[in-house]
């Protein structure tokens, strides 16, 4: 991968990137792993973006697919590992595990389904009920009401509630 690709490509979108691989690992060491793999495969598919969508819109589907991927195989039981494959400025970038309040967020966001998380995800980058529905695949009429669920499970989550 070139550092000018990852400059243009994949760092403007590192954000949504490092929010997701951290909704769905639960230590540094799988957050690292599953970051790799999604700029790896930003990489490998680029040719494969179509242009039907805003690029942060295939970055945001591509970044779901390969968490939920790599979820998937992890509950299989199955290792997967990639180091080195990223410029050295990954390196620098700020540290997805240092707050204690918003680690406390993630713990209960990693609690909720595979699809609610990627909701809640969207809903906290502040995109619209259409560009929610439109990553995910699904209606955008469901999306306010399931919205509305996912906040009070997290509520009831943080507040120890929940069983």
């Amino acid at each position: 991968m070139s550092s000018d690709f990852y400059t243009s490509f994949i760092q403007p979108y590192y954000g949504i990137i490092i929010k997701i691989c951290r909704a769905y690992t639960d230590t540094p060491e799988d957050f690292e792993d599953y970051y790799q793999e999604v700029c790896l495969q930003i990489w490998k598919s680029r040719n494969n973006f179509k242009g039907h969508s805003e690029w942060s819109t295939w970055v945001y589907r591509l970044s779901l697919n390969v968490c939920l991927t790599l979820l998937k195989k992890k509950k299989n039981n199955h290792q997967h590992s990639t180091s080195g494959l990223l410029p050295e400025e990954l390196t620098e970038e700020p540290s997805a595990f240092a707050d204690e309040p918003l680690d406390q967020l993630y713990k209960a966001i990693r609690q909720l389904s595979e699809v609610d998380r990627a909701v809640i995800l969207l809903y906290l980058e502040e995109k619209s009920y259409q560009e929610i529905a439109d990553i995910i695949g699904t209606n955008p009429n469901n999306i306010g009401v399931r919205i509305k669920r996912i906040k009070e499970r997290l509520k009831k989550i943080l507040d120890g509630k929940d069983n």
